[in-house]
């Protein structure tokens, strides 16, 4: 494993240790979790885009390419709505 120096403001370290013994566990342990999903979350993104843009091209829904104007949106009744 390898050391980082990092410079912050006193304040914040101070907040920062007290929440990370709240929570069970220490600064250096929430970096680490930080910067392992910092450096993933390109990756993460990419991932999710693809499978959300894949799951779109298998959908059947509007398999009839129906298109809806502005106006049709507004042209109905509001669900659980009055009028």
């Amino acid at each position: 494993m390898t050391n980082l120096t990092l410079t912050l403001d006193d304040a914040i370290i101070k907040k920062a240790r007290v929440r990370a013994i709240q929570e069970g566990t220490s600064v250096s342990a929430k970096v680490r979790e930080f910067l392992a999903a910092y450096a993933m979350g390109q990756d993460q993104q990419q991932a999710a885009a693809e499978a959300f843009i894949a799951a779109a091209q298998r959908s059947r829904a509007n398999t009839a390419a129906a298109s809806w104007s502005r106006e049709d949106a507004y042209d109905r009744p509001y669900p659980g709505g009055g009028a």
